[in-house]
């Protein structure tokens, strides 16, 4: 190829990537072509328990989308039915913040993930263990050889446990525990596919309500409060101090308009949980609302790494408040008391 045509196509290459940077076409990390700064936005994981109410109020008044378009933020959210499936999306990176219960929560941060508590929502007699009421099973004793459905890696795992030690019973020799999701549960225990299921609410006062279902005990019953929390990653909470508070003012000021007045959201979050207003009633008020960790919080977390590390679940024995950072939490609060 001759020179002057080797100089003719250099200076068209040039040309052409001049004209696509000035068209946007290869804008900076964190610009737009019109040289403001990218986009932001926040992935929010979110499942249907009622501990987390709130959330899903803020989600459906549009309150959090609305307070996040006032800074700029895309909101993004993500249906999960239990923690599990929710911390494999955090594994992989899709997620930035969810709400999940202590189990895959303590999890989690002991296989070496990268997150943080932000706020918690204490527990209450939450889960149960559901059977029918003609299994013969009148007492935890009398799940001896029985097969009890339960989300492995759950809130729910560890309610059973705790349930199975005051019957005198061993989760990994007295009982066959079958990994069922909670969509599942009420078809296999009608079904009669276990003799047992572990359940948390709203699906405790659901299958409850179901003809020929007895709730055989609670977690108050055998000292299981169970904890549910707020996490994130903590490269995201670092990096955006101002997009978590955002995201903490709406969960709290949800959940003051859910205590002030339960009756005006009852009947929406009722249809996204396939409950009557009355069951959701009965559902909610066995949670105890809060943003802050408390003391009694964390006590039941770190039991929870206790009962983890029991069932060889998890290798490391953390300091679940090594992970606690609820300081814009308590910021939050103190704002709006």
């Amino acid at each position: 190829m001759k020179k002057t045509k080797v100089l003719a196509l250099i200076l068209a290459l040039v040309l052409t990537a001049g004209c696509l940077a000035a068209c946007g076409g290869g804008n900076a990390p964190g610009t737009t072509a019109s040289g403001g700064t990218e986009k932001r936005s926040i992935r929010i994981a979110i499942q249907p328990s009622c501990a987390f109410i709130p959330l899903y109020i803020a989600r459906q008044t549009g309150w959090m989308d609305e307070a996040m378009k006032e800074i700029g933020v895309d909101v993004v959210w993500t249906d999960f039915e239990s923690g599990p499936p929710m911390n494999e999306s955090f594994v992989a990176g899709q997620q930035d913040i969810g709400v999940i219960g202590d189990v895959p929560a303590v999890t989690a941060v002991a296989n070496g993930q990268k997150n943080v508590y932000i706020a918690a929502e204490e527990g209450g007699s939450f889960t149960a263990i559901l059977v029918l009421e003609d299994s013969g099973i009148n007492s935890v004793a009398d799940l001896k050889g029985k097969k009890v459905g339960v989300v492995i890696g759950s809130t729910g795992q560890n309610m059973l446990q705790k349930a199975l030690a005051s019957g005198g019973l061993d989760f990994g020799k007295d009982i066959e525990a079958v990994n069922v999701s909670m969509g599942e549960a009420q078809t296999v225990l009608i079904n009669r596919n276990v003799d047992a299921v572990v359940v948390w609410e709203p699906n405790v006062s659901r299958i409850d309500a179901v003809d020929g279902v007895k709730n055989l005990i609670a977690g108050d019953a055998v000292g299981f409060g169970g904890v549910n929390i707020v996490f994130a990653r903590k490269e995201f909470v670092d990096s955006n101090p101002d997009i978590v508070k955002v995201f903490l003012a709406q969960y709290w000021k949800a959940t003051k308009a859910f205590k002030e007045k339960p009756e005006d959201y009852t009947a929406k979050i009722g249809e996204v949980f396939n409950l009557d207003e009355a069951l959701l009633k009965e559902a909610s008020s066995k949670c105890i609302y809060t943003l802050e960790f408390t003391d009694s919080v964390t006590e039941s977390l770190q039991d929870t790494v206790s009962f983890l590390m029991g069932i060889e679940a998890i290798k490391n024995e953390i300091n679940v408040r090594d992970f606690i950072v609820d300081d814009l939490a308590r910021e939050v609060v103190k704002e709006n008391p």
